[in-house]
C-alpha cells in the first residue's frame, strides 16, 4: 500500500468516525472512544504529512545524518 493510499484510508476512517460522533451528540450520547481515535488518526495523518514536507523543502538537512 503507498503512502498516498495509506493516508486517504486514513481521511476515511476519519469521516466515519465524524459521522459516528455527530449522530452521538445529536441524541446525547457519550463518544469518548470516538474522540479518542479520531484523535490517534489525526496524529498518524500530521506525523506522514510532517515528514513529506521535511523530505521534499529540506532534503539537505537529512544528508548529514
Amino acid at each position: 500500500m503507498s503512502q498516498h493510499e495509506y493516508l486517504k484510508l486514513l481521511e476515511k476512517e476519519i469521516q466515519r468516525i465524524n459521522k459516528i460522533i455527530d449522530h452521538k451528540i445529536i441524541h446525547g450520547e457519550a463518544y469518548f472512544r470516538e474522540a479518542r481515535d479520531h484523535k490517534i488518526l489525526q496524529r498518524k495523518i500530521r506525523q506522514h504529512t510532517r515528514k513529506n514536507f521535511f523530505n521534499n523543502f529540506f532534503p539537505s538537512l537529512l544528508q548529514f545524518r
